[in-house]
C-alpha cells in the first residue's frame, strides 16, 4: 500500500480530488499531508525545507511502515532505518531492495545506545516516536550523536490538544507502554530539541483530519464491541469503519471547495494531530569559516 501511495505523490498545486472521487481514510490523510508541504517529488522535499537527494544518508529512527525511508530511496538517498518491531524492518527492507541497488541498512532495536556510529547520517528523521519513550532526553542525545555536523533533523510528536481529546475515548492501553507515555506541549517539545544542542529552523502543526479520524475509529470500535488493545494508527487498515469512510468523504469534499484550504488551515491550528520541528546540528567548522 505504501508503494502505491508513493507512486501517486505529486505537488498539490491544483485540486487533486473531485467531489465525486471516493478515497479511503489513508488516501485522504495522505492528500491532506501533501497540502501541508509533505512528499514533494519535484523538489525532493519530504517536508518543505527538508530535502533529500543522491548525496544524502537518511537515518529513519522508528521507521514504522517506512514512508520517509521509501521517499528517500526514490530521491536517490542512501538509507538506514530502525524500528523496535522485527516485521516492520523486514518488510521495509524488502521494499527498499526492490527500489534500489544501493547498499542500505535495516536494524531492529529500541535500546540505547543505538548500534550505529557517530555521525552516520546527515539527514535524520524521527516521527511520532518520542511520545513512546519514557526518557526522551537520552534518546534525543542519541539522535544528535548519530548526526554529522550540519545534519538536518525532521522530528514530530503528537500535539497535546489531540492527545487530551483522545484520552476521553481511546482505550487505556493507547496511553501506556509501548504506546504513548508522553504528551509534549509545544514549549516542552522545543526545549527538548534545543537542550539537545540543535537549532530549530522551522515549526508547524497540522492534522485536524487525523484527530477526528482517530476519534471516529475509537467510537466505531467501542460501538461494535471490539477489543481496542494495541490499536494504533499504522495498524488501522481496510476495511475501515463506515464512519471513518464517511469522514474521509466529507473531508475530501471540503478540500475541493473554493475556501476549503483556508478552512483546513484554521482547523489545523485549532486542533492539530502532530507538531513538527525541522532542526539542524551546529557545524563548528562552518562557523569558523564564516
Amino acid at each position: 500500500m505504501i508503494q502505491r501511495w508513493l507512486a501517486r505523490l505529486r505537488p498539490p498545486v491544483e485540486p487533486a480530488l473531485s467531489p465525486t472521487d471516493r478515497v479511503s481514510p489513508r488516501d485522504a490523510g495522505l492528500y491532506d499531508a501533501m497540502l501541508d508541504g509533505w512528499f514533494c517529488n519535484e523538489t525532493g522535499e519530504l517536508l518543505k525545507g527538508f530535502a533529500l537527494g543522491a548525496g544524502d544518508t537518511l537515518l529513519d529512527v522508528g521507521c514504522g511502515e517506512g514512508v520517509a525511508t521509501l521517499f528517500g530511496v526514490r530521491q536517490g538517498a542512501s538509507v538506514i532505518f530502525t524500528d523496535s518491531e522485527h516485521d516492520k524492518v523486514r518488510d521495509l527492507a524488502r521494499q527498499v531492495a526492490g527500489h534500489t541497488g544501493a547498499p542500505f541498512l535495516g536494524l531492529v532495536s529500541n535500546s540505547l545506545p543505538l548500534p550505529l556510529a557517530d555521525g552516520c547520517a546527515n539527514k535524520i528523521v524521527c516521527m511520532e516516536v518520542l511520545e513512546h519513550i519514557h526518557q526522551p532526553e537520552p534518546f534525543m542525545a542519541e539522535l544528535v550523536r548519530m548526526g554529522r555536523p550540519g545534519a538536518q533533523y525532521l522530528l514530530s510528536v503528537p500535539a497535546p490538544v489531540g492527545e487530551h481529546l483522545q484520552q476521553g475515548i481511546a482505550p487505556p492501553a493507547y496511553f501506556q507502554s509501548p504506546n504513548h507515555v508522553q504528551i509534549f506541549s509545544a514549549e516542552r517539545f522545543a526545549a527538548l530539541v534545543e537542550d539537545a544542542g540543535l537549532v530549530i529552523e522551522h515549526r508547524q502543526a497540522s492534522g485536524f483530519f487525523w484527530v477526528m479520524g482517530m476519534i471516529f475509529f475509537w467510537a466505531s470500535q467501542q460501538a461494535a464491541g471490539r477489543s481496542l488493545e494495541g490499536a494504533v494508527r499504522d495498524r488501522i487498515q481496510a476495511p475501515y469503519p463506515p464512519l471513518m469512510e464517511r469522514w474521509a468523504s466529507v473531508w475530501q469534499d471540503l478540500l475541493t471547495q473554493p475556501d476549503g484550504l483556508a478552512i483546513k488551515q484554521v482547523l489545523d491550528r485549532f486542533m492539530p494531530k502532530s507538531q513538527v520541528i525541522i532542526a539542524r546540528k551546529p557545524d563548528p567548522s562552518a562557523r569558523g569559516g564564516a
